[in-house]
């Protein structure tokens, strides 16, 4: 049986597709560049950036601390808080000292070179912060803290209103100056003989805040009076205002009547007059508490008027110092001092009338060349001696 021959001839409607060799380049190209595209829905999901990360959560720290300090603000003003001004400025240090202290401050100083205000009221402000309360009564009592056995020792009526205390503060202030400068004067004394080595000054608050005997077996500042020594000084830097522009002392004014008092010498030139200056040696500026007649050396120096020697010796800052007690001047008590002297011709108790010979100028103690420094002090304060002179030696 014959097998029909199947029509193997393409339909119409059906049209083979080309061949690909027979593409065009161009439409090729197209098909494999759309194959290779990557499909954005399949794209991979990358992390936060570093402007999310860094950026972002600083700026929400700091909107919200502003947040909050603006609440604070305002929640200050309805409870009554800061209304805006500026806080005040802390109290200086200076304002705790009554101004009528001054004076006494800057006596208690003057006892001797190696002191200033600013360094004893550096150690009232350590010692109490300028409160007069006493503690028991067997303890430290006053401004400088006293005990009654220092008392005894150092505490005079430095004001003469005729009680003696450390609760006083003019005689406290007096007293502890005379302490420290007597704890100068043995330090001098000391570094003198090579015992000991050091800055004066340093030296003296290390044997008061110690002792002598701690110093002198160091041979400087001991180690444990470095801190007080340390706090003193840099307190007294806050205090340094009262070591000028002095305040004359109660009581101190002018005398009973010109020409009470005879010229100690001949001289009637000034070399230094009485008042605020620097000390030609120590370059400290403090109260000159008298006057300096230069004259040659050995030259006379005579009592200005008649009383009772009550000193008469070698100290030194003063060198060779006299000091002679008046008794009263219009019911004042009247003293007068000559200082510097190259010799002494009295000695203490001696009863001396005007022109009665004290010693010779000299140049001893703290000195730049021969003079007499004149002093005269009114119920023990330092007043100008000019007006107290007459004109005749």
């Amino acid at each position: 049986m014959q097998t029909p021959v199947r029509d193997t001839e393409p339909t119409p409607d059906a049209e083979p597709p080309a061949p690909e060799k027979h593409q065009e380049p161009e439409a090729r190209e197209e098909r494999e560049e759309r194959e290779t595209r990557p499909d954005p829905a399949r794209r991979k999901r990358r992390g936060p950036g570093p402007f999310l990360l860094l950026v972002l959560p600083t700026l929400t720290v700091l909107l919200a601390a502003a947040v909050f300090l603006v609440a604070t603000d305002r929640l200050s003003g309805l409870l009554g808080g800061d209304d805006g001004d500026a806080a005040p400025a802390p109290q200086a240090v200076t304002d705790r000292v009554d101004p009528s202290l001054l004076p006494w401050l800057r006596k208690a100083a003057d006892q001797c070179d190696t002191l200033r205000p600013s360094v004893l009221a550096a150690q009232i402000d350590l010692l109490s912060g300028w409160s007069n309360d006493g503690a028991a009564l067997s303890g430290p009592s006053g401004l400088a803290g006293f005990t009654p056995a220092q008392w005894r020792e150092w505490g005079e009526d430095a004001n003469g209103n005729g009680t003696s205390s450390p609760k006083d503060a003019a005689d406290a202030l007096v007293a502890l100056g005379r302490w420290d400068c007597a704890l100068a004067e043995r330090m001098t004394e000391s570094r003198t003989r090579g015992t000991v080595n050091g800055d004066l000054l340093d030296l003296t608050l290390a044997a008061y805040d110690q002792d002598e005997a701690a110093v002198t077996k160091a041979g400087r500042v001991p180690e444990p009076a470095l801190p007080y020594v340390r706090k003193t000084k840099q307190l007294a830097r806050q205090y340094a205002q009262f070591d000028t522009a002095p305040s004359p002392l109660p009581d101190a004014g002018a005398p009973p009547r010109d020409g009470y008092l005879h010229r100690p010498l001949l001289s009637t030139t000034l070399s230094s007059a009485f008042g605020t200056r620097q000390h030609p040696l120590s370059g400290v500026t403090k109260l000159h508490t008298g006057v300096d007649f230069p004259a040659p050396q050995g030259t006379p120096v005579t009592a200005a008027g008649p009383g009772t020697v009550t000193f008469a010796g070698l100290t030194q800052a003063y060198g060779n110092r006299v000091v002679i007690d008046h008794g009263k001047a219009d019911g004042k008590r009247l003293q007068t001092t000559y200082s510097h002297l190259s010799a002494l011709n009295t000695t203490q108790g001696s009863t001396v009338i005007p022109g009665t010979t004290l010693g010779w100028v000299g140049s001893t103690g703290l000195s730049t060349g021969p003079h007499l420094h004149f002093e005269v002090m009114v119920e023990g304060h330092y007043t100008d001696p000019m007006p107290w002179l007459d004109g005749s030696g």
